[in-house]
């Protein structure tokens, strides 16, 4: 990064000159050395890693986990070609935030006005009803699978949640969802444990019945359950809530790009585990709640080693995710109607960022624990995501043109790939979506 973009930069976000966003003209060159860039890279990871453990939640391992049952390996391939689409589009939060210093939703209307400042609300506050609903439907299954009721599991999750979040700081609730995602691991574990065959994985993955109604509607539910818009809100909000500058900037790209790497491998073990056991045993069976993904994957893994390893990452998923689609909402709230909003105010301090970070988090869980049968939705949730793609995707590149300073602002080549990106991944959410639905004939 040259000095000369530090100093737009620096100017954009109206710092002064005794406050600089970069390092000072001829500091010290042990400065830059390599373990200087491993401490800057370790003291600004966290908001990419923690949205993209978020983006493998409880209705992406089900959507994941049904894609590999009806479609043996023929959606793997999907997954990897996710990830740079998924890195593009959350890079752009990165720019953002650290060029502007302000959330989304703020930014939305400063930019375009209150109007669509609050469409793109309501989206969100779409998006993160489907999701809590989902994440709370899979740690009440979690639950049961040991015989617990929901009226014990969904009250001390809620009670969990409430005090990680209640510790104004946002560095205490990022490490805490970190370590909870981190349990996203043991999907790795089941997918080596199921002993998938290599040469069935590679004529399945090269073959792409595209002409299939059923196929495309979870292609569709598989690009909705990696951009989501909760994801923009959270780490753009993050990002400017932990206060990273100019000379973070390479370090966030790279904790994004980990993460988006990461949240792709997990759902593709999911799929692999679930198409290599239940997909050649009984590929008709029904996957649509944790219980009966657990359930069906007993037989190969053992009722133990299943019910442990398995609800082990659900309940990563499903915690994680429920802490950033809260926040999501809280901050992207905040950010249109202008109450305060900070994890690093105490919750006497930001009464209705707090308030609606609890108001998400408690009537989720009692949704969940008086209407049961909503886990039904988990893969209609997943397309539902992918139809607000448009909205999304089309502030963001907007946003990306009109609201940087020059030298980090979208232009030449690279506007014109992550243009043809976002129109393709749109384009076959949408389309996806409509046709598996019946609704295209």
């Amino acid at each position: 990064m040259t000095t000369s973009a530090q100093a737009a930069l620096a100017a954009s976000r109206g710092e002064s000159r005794g406050e600089p966003a970069g390092e000072p003209v001829g500091a010290p060159a042990a400065r830059r050395q390599p373990n200087r860039r491993l401490v800057r890279f370790l003291a600004v990871f966290g908001p990419g890693l923690v949205v993209m453990l978020a983006d493998t939640d409880v209705g992406s391992v089900i959507t994941a986990g049904q894609s590999g049952v009806q479609w043996g390996y023929r959606l793997l391939a999907l997954q990897f070609v996710l990830i740079p689409i998924l890195y593009v589009v959350q890079e752009l939060t990165v720019r953002l935030g650290i060029c502007t210093g302000r959330g989304h939703g703020e930014l939305i209307r400063e930019t375009f006005g209150p109007a669509w400042a609050w469409v793109s609300a309501a989206g969100l506050g779409i998006a993160t009803l489907g999701a809590l609903l989902t994440e709370f439907s899979g740690v009440a299954g979690v639950g049961e699978l040991y015989g617990l009721p929901r009226a014990l599991t969904l009250p001390i999750a809620a009670a969990t949640l409430l005090a990680v979040v209640g510790t104004g700081s946002y560095r205490r609730v990022e490490r805490a969802a970190i370590f909870v995602g981190l349990f996203e691991l043991a999907f790795f574990y089941i997918a080596w444990a199921a002993h998938p065959d290599l040469h069935a994985l590679l004529r399945g993955a090269a073959s792409i019945p595209l002409g299939n109604q059923a196929y495309l509607y979870l292609v569709a539910a598989n690009i909705g359950a990696v951009i989501m818009p909760w994801m923009v809100f959270y780490q753009q909000s993050a990002i400017a809530d932990k206060r990273l500058r100019a000379e973070h900037f390479v370090a966030a790209r790279w904790d994004t790009a980990l993460g988006a790497a990461i949240t792709q491998l997990v759902m593709a073990a999911v799929l692999i585990a679930c198409a290599a056991t239940i997909g050649t045993a009984t590929p008709d069976a029904s996957l649509n709640t944790v219980g009966e993904m657990a359930g069906a994957l007993t037989p190969f893994l053992g009722t133990a080693v299943g019910n442990a390893v398995f609800g082990a990452g659900v309940l990563g998923a499903g915690m994680v995710a429920a802490i950033v689609a809260s926040l999501a909402l809280a901050w992207g709230l905040g950010e249109v109607s202008g109450y305060r909003r900070s994890l690093e105010y105490h919750p006497l301090e930001a009464r209705w960022f707090y308030g609606v970070y609890a108001v998400c988090v408690i009537g989720g869980c009692l949704v969940v624990g008086f209407w049961p049968d909503l886990v039904a939705l988990n893969v209609g949730v997943q397309v539902m995501n992918a139809l607000l793609l448009p909205v999304v995707l089309g502030f963001l590149i907007a946003l990306a043109r009109r609201a940087l300073p020059a030298p980090y602002r979208l232009r030449g080549g690279y506007y014109a790939l992550v243009l043809a990106i976002a129109a393709l991944t749109c384009g076959l959410g949408v389309f996806g979506g409509f046709s598996g639905a019946g609704l295209l004939g």
